[in-house]
């Protein structure tokens, strides 16, 4: 069955940050199962052209896909560093910081002989990967920095690792974590077990 089956649909918050969609795309499913969404650099490439950070025909490579991947981990630290209000890991700072600064975000001033004056974006398509690593870090500093920031919680039905943004008592991050999550608790009240 391919990945994209196997994925739950995005988590509540990250159609507004992507950010929060690449720290989910790593994800953990019952029975020790674990699905990576940009676990091959076609993959990578397919998750950049959705989130529009790409054009299909980019051309991923696995050195590109390590280093989104990457930037994935250290948005996770920094996302569970904030969830549980602990002081962030520095060197997932360090990292995230280092993304943002890679791609100047001003349209750089050009000069052609025939036209003139004219201003372009700084990053040629070489760049795409760089240009991205930016425009997700951004995102995820945004997203940090927000007051979208205090919703931030993970999701409440374990094996699950996914980030959502809460909306009122609403904790998991998708309809099928939630069925999960009231299941087990209703085979704890059957059986007389606790669940955490």
């Amino acid at each position: 069955m391919p990945a994209a089956e196997l994925a739950p649909p995005p988590a509540p918050g990250a159609e507004q940050y992507p950010a929060l969609d690449l720290a989910n795309t790593a994800i953990a499913l019952p029975g020790g199962h674990f699905l990576d969404l940009l676990g091959t650099p076609a993959a990578a490439n397919r998750w950049m052209t959705e989130h529009g950070l790409a054009p299909a025909d980019a051309g991923m490579r696995e050195m590109c896909a390590a280093q989104l991947r990457s930037l994935r981990e250290n948005v996770r630290a920094l996302l569970a560093s904030r969830v549980d209000g602990l002081p962030a890991l520095p060197a997932a700072l360090s990292a995230v910081n280092d993304a943002l600064t890679r791609v100047p975000t001003a349209a750089l001033l050009h000069w052609d002989d025939k036209n003139g004056p004219y201003r372009a974006a700084p990053h040629p398509t070489t760049q795409i990967v760089d240009h991205a690593l930016a425009t997700l870090a951004a995102n995820a500093a945004d997203l940090l920095t927000s007051p979208d920031a205090d919703r931030l919680t993970a999701c409440g039905s374990p094996p699950c690792n996914r980030y959502l943004l809460r909306h009122g008592r609403r904790h998991w991050c998708s309809t099928r974590c939630g069925d999960r999550a009231r299941a087990a608790r209703a085979y704890a009240r059957r059986t007389g077990r606790e669940t955490d």
